[in-house]
């Protein structure tokens, strides 16, 4: 199952959380914003939607930078392995909501280790390739 994500960095050193429904598989949780990619969808595309319907924002594909990678056990009833592609976002138009979900927060590195995080996503969180993310932007 090949599923993507985003960090999406506010230039202040913190990224949006999106905490998962609570019906759902890791209800609760927090993880990086994202979803599946459906059949002949491309992962920038899918990325887009995902993010359209879970924070109501619109993102240029363009703006998506991929980080990094993730495999691990696919959800309870799907069948292989998973596949996190996960990318950075600095530029969105839309304020971030949750439409789909628990809510969603701001959060520096220190917050989002404290977080209760889906398993998958608190590896992304340890890559190192993740310290990235909390770089503040120079005005």
């Amino acid at each position: 199952m090949l599923v993507v994500a985003a960090a999406l960095l506010d230039g202040a050193g913190r990224v949006l959380m999106h905490r998962r429904p609570i019906g759902k598989h890791h209800g609760g949780l927090w993880e990086f914003p994202g979803g599946k990619v459906d059949d002949g969808e491309s992962p920038e595309r899918a990325l887009v939607r995902e993010l359209a319907e879970e924070l109501g924002i619109s993102v240029d594909p363009a703006c998506l930078e991929p980080l990094s990678f993730v495999t691990g056990p696919p959800p309870p009833g799907a069948m292989g392995g998973l596949v996190i592609l996960f990318y950075t976002c600095r530029a969105w138009s839309g304020e971030p909501r949750s439409i789909e979900g628990e809510g969603v927060d701001w959060c520096d590195r220190a917050e989002c280790e404290a977080l209760d995080l889906a398993p998958l996503d608190r590896v992304l969180l340890s890559q190192p390739q993740s310290e990235r993310l909390f770089h503040t932007l120079e005005k």
